[in-house]
């Protein structure tokens, strides 16, 4: 019996130890894990694993099935039928119907500081068609919103938390994802385990997740070198060269939807009230200040694209009758000048993310910048509190990426239009609002690129967000993992990972 109880004792014990767990290296710590509230490019990662969407993107940036098999656009583009997957259950193990997802779309509609909202377009009213088909109803053409719906407006939280957002969400959160929030420590970890429930559980080959927050890039890349981390986001682009020829680990590259970019706080409270907001001949001097492509090769390596607008020179929306402006530290100077700043010298502020990439991108424009006379002061700043500053109207200006969407209206209309949930600095022009809102309810694709083209010809004159480049997207991961594709959203899918 004292052999055979030691000996059980192993075999119970088999399961445990054979359970993976999959690190990830965040370049940030998320804000609300609440897919309704959450702005932050960190929660998106970290959604990834928790909430499933109606539908998704591929590698070819497609719109594939997710939680929706089918779609159908009707009324001449005012409803879109949606069909849902028969057998998925939120992860509190309620069936997803009709009725459940009516619950998780009017959510995103109806919660107070929603950023979802403005992204969902001009619906009036969502319907059942039957117990797993549900139509969305529009008061005119909205041709961006199942774009939108393969990414956060397309996550759907169980009917029980139609109602329970932000903090107490995250508390206790069910998505319809494969692997469900158990523990969050602000800025140190996320823990997620594997929801046995999961619709498409053949393709979860993972136990646990644990997210963890490290803005230091190097800190990130020694981490994944020791071996104490699976797989990091935004490797150093100094770094790409070294991590390529070490047989631990695994560089994957690819492009990227995002944007980088300098937003102005144009009339949101006393803030407001700075130079920078208030003058937009010192937001153009900033911008001739800035050579891109310098900034791109000393920051950078050259590994990153210059850019102008919220989509890159190659995209089929990018108003190419804009194109990059060219350093020029003579006009620069001379709309200091013009503008009567005491010995052609004005002064800002812009706060900086707290990790690497912004620190180098933000000290080189701050260099930049001196040298046409404007004196950048820099205050660095932990993500999330940036994110609600920006919200709030506690900044002069600041540098952030957004991390992109396939259809350019979701890179404008929130950030852009008067009112709308992402637009922190409150710039409102009712000429560029007029355009936006032309673009995102056109259907054809030349139609739309004119009304796009027109309001970017405002926005670049006025300036409330000056961009500067567009990211490739380095990822690291160890030797032992498999099965990541890239997608150029960026977000680390669970679905086909795998650990030698």
């Amino acid at each position: 019996m004292r052999r055979i109880l030691p000996l059980l004792f192993c075999l119970l014990a088999l399961p445990a130890l054979a359970q993976t767990s999959l690190r990830i290296g965040l370049a940030s710590d998320p804000d609300v894990l609440d897919p309704t509230l959450s702005r932050s490019v960190a929660a998106r990662q970290v959604f990834a694993a928790m909430c499933d969407k109606l539908v998704d993107i591929n590698e070819r940036l497609e719109i594939v099935p997710q939680l929706a098999t089918a779609w159908e656009w009707q009324d001449g583009g005012r409803a879109l039928l949606l069909t849902l997957r028969a057998g998925v259950h939120y992860q509190d193990g309620v069936a997803m119907d009709a009725a459940a997802v009516i619950a998780g779309l009017q959510r995103h509609l109806t919660t107070n500081g929603s950023t979802r909202r403005g992204e969902m377009g001009p619906v009036r009213g969502i319907e059942a068609v039957g117990d797993m088909q549900v139509r969305i109803l529009l008061s005119e053409p909205f041709a961006p919103l199942l774009a939108a719906l393969s990414d956060r407006a397309g996550m759907l939280v169980s009917p029980r938390q139609a109602t329970v957002t932000g903090i107490d969400f995250q508390r206790d959160p069910a998505c319809a994802g494969p692997f469900r929030l158990v523990r969050r420590v602000a800025q140190d970890r996320m823990d997620l385990e594997r929801f046995d429930g999961y619709w498409d559980a053949a393709r979860i080959h993972i136990d646990r997740i644990t997210y963890r927050p490290i803005p230091d890039a190097t800190v990130r890349g020694a981490n994944l070198r020791a071996g104490q981390l699976d797989v990091i986001e935004r490797v150093l682009t100094s770094d790409v060269a070294t991590m390529r020829q070490d047989a631990r680990v695994r560089l994957l590259d690819g492009p990227s939807l995002g944007a980088v970019y300098i937003a102005v706080n144009i009339a949101n409270g006393p803030a407001a009230n700075s130079a920078i907001g208030r003058d937009a001949k010192l937001r153009e001097a900033l911008e001739l200040a800035i050579d891109r492509q310098v900034l791109n090769q000393v920051a950078f390596d050259g590994l990153f694209r210059p850019g102008n607008q919220s989509v890159p020179p190659d995209n089929p929306f990018y108003a190419r009758a804009l194109p990059v402006p060219a350093r020029n530290l003579e006009r620069a100077r001379a709309l200091l000048r013009e503008a009567g700043y005491p010995n052609g010298r004005a002064k800002m502020r812009m706060s900086v993310p707290n990790t690497t990439e912004y620190v180098q991108a933000s000290e080189v424009i701050q260099a930049m910048a001196a040298e046409a006379g404007i004196d950048i002061e820099l205050q660095v700043i932990e993500v999330a509190t940036l994110l609600r500053q920006w919200t709030q109207g506690e900044f002069e200006s600041l540098i952030i990426l957004w991390s992109g969407r396939t259809d350019i209206d979701a890179n404008l209309w929130s950030f852009n239009a008067c009112g709308e949930a992402l637009n922190g600095g409150r710039y409102c022009n009712a000429e560029a609002d007029a355009a936006l809102r032309e673009g995102r309810t056109l259907v054809e694709q030349p139609r739309r690129v004119a009304a796009y083209g027109r309001a970017m010809d405002i926005l670049l004159r006025d300036r409330p967000y000056i961009y500067l480049y567009h990211p490739t997207n380095f990822f690291g991961t160890s030797a032992r993992l498999q099965g990541l594709h890239l997608v150029a959203d960026g977000l680390i899918r669970p679905q086909d990972l795998r650990l030698r």
